[in-house]
């Protein structure tokens, strides 16, 4: 039996959880996506030719206050194929955080570019300006910027910086559909934005991705190269770029025009829940949520961050908190556990692109460290999925009652070791 104050009131030391029931599943679906699907199928046309992905095209630019869509397989094709149409390749340096998922920098490294890491600010996960323009060299051809977690990066800072240096600025939205910085949505401040569909995002079709841009000459551009090489207007046998095939299909673009139906309503939720998080996190000792800004007007929250304060808490890691949390019934993830400068996958492309002849230079990244990226990897940023905050107040309030249990019982946690 459970003991206030005792040694097994943790539930990771066998007392009973603060929550035994699950949050909102994910994803959400309901009649208007089985009827789209059936739709489709019965029109015989799943792939090219159909009227789906042109709608989705069409609706999720004017939706992130952009002009043309490209819909493709993923958000890492959406990055790939952006940077190529900007003429970013052998030689080329690229601006970008380590606090993001591989694609960003793999987007960079298979297009022959270099990626520049620079560090990130510490209350907001995001890339730091202030570190971009000291990392320009004669070889930086663009920025790509990362709105983490659905928080939109300080984009006024990265264009003007951008403009100032003549650089491209290909916006890596994966994580922010519909989040606004100064009432202007994220994707539609640089040359292109890239979101994703995959599996865990906001709206999802399982896989899937999106460019969009307000140049038609770099739409054209991107449509040709996500589309064989071939012109919007060109015959089907004619390929004037070297394009693959990154097409979505129309099962995939029906399903994201049923769910971008509801992303409104959803947002609205998270924004509520989060909010309220914020406000109940923010007086527990060694919990502090990410810097307000009057200047994000709309978050998409697709992650919860938040920072951990392992003093605050024994000395314990955010590993260690992070299984008493989910011991609690509470699904808190220890998120990026290294920048992408320490990943193993780097070593691949020892040669090519980071050695490369083109490049006249060799980029060795075990000489580098930034200290904000790496202390938000190794110990202060944790998780909640954007699933929970779909959650009612009650279950806002179960997410609170399990920080301040596990807070109570600090000297139990600082025991523990993984």
């Amino acid at each position: 039996m459970e003991r206030v104050g005792d040694m097994v009131q943790l539930a990771l030391k066998g007392g009973k959880p603060v929550r035994d029931k699950p949050f909102p599943k994910w994803p959400v679906f309901d009649d208007r996506e089985l009827e789209a699907l059936k739709k489709v199928l019965e029109s015989g046309v799943w792939g090219i030719g159909g009227q789906y992905v042109k709608q989705l095209e069409e609706k999720f630019a004017a939706y992130q206050h952009a002009k043309y869509g490209v819909a493709v397989t993923s958000g890492t094709t959406a990055l790939e194929i952006s940077l190529r149409a900007c003429g970013i390749g052998c030689g080329s340096e690229v601006i970008t955080t380590p606090y993001t998922f591989m694609a960003t920098a793999t987007a960079i490294l298979y297009v022959n570019a270099i990626p520049v890491f620079v560090d990130i600010e510490p209350d907001t996960f995001n890339i730091d300006p202030c570190r971009i323009e000291e990392a320009i060299t004669e070889k930086t051809r663009a920025i790509l910027p990362v709105h983490i977690g659905g928080r939109p990066a300080n984009m006024d800072e990265i264009m003007r910086i951008a403009e100032k240096h003549d650089l491209c600025v290909v916006e890596d939205a994966c994580q922010a559909w519909g989040a606004e910085w100064k009432g202007r949505r994220t994707g539609s401040f640089g040359d292109f934005g890239c979101f994703s569909f995959q599996s865990s995002k906001n709206i999802t079709s399982g896989e899937g991705g999106i460019i969009v841009t307000s140049n038609q000459e770099l739409y054209v551009k991107a449509w040709s190269l996500h589309n064989c090489g071939r012109l919007p207007q060109g015959a089907w046998y004619e390929h004037y770029l070297p394009g693959v095939n990154y097409r979505m299909t129309e099962f995939q673009a029906a399903l994201l025009l049923a769910q971008l139906e509801r992303l409104d309503e959803h947002t609205r939720r998270r924004m509520e829940n989060a909010s309220y998080l914020n406000s109940k996190l923010s007086k527990i000792d060694g919990l502090k949520p990410l810097k307000d800004d009057e200047r994000i007007t709309r978050h998409a929250w697709h992650l919860y961050i938040f920072r951990y304060d392992p003093e605050a808490f024994g000395g314990a890691s955010k590993a260690v908190f992070s299984e008493a949390m989910k011991a609690e019934g509470i699904p808190v993830s220890v998120g990026y556990s290294r920048p992408l400068y320490k990943e193993p996958y780097l070593e691949y492309f020892k040669k090519c692109p980071l050695s490369c002849p083109y490049y006249g230079s060799s980029m060795d990244y075990s000489k580098l460290s930034l200290p904000v990226a790496e202390k938000a990897c190794y110990a202060e940023g944790l998780w909640l999925p954007q699933n929970v905050l779909l959650g009612s107040k009650e279950d806002m309030d179960d997410i609170i009652a399990a920080f301040e249990k596990v807070k109570r019982n600090v000297e139990e946690l600082g025991s523990t070791s993984l």
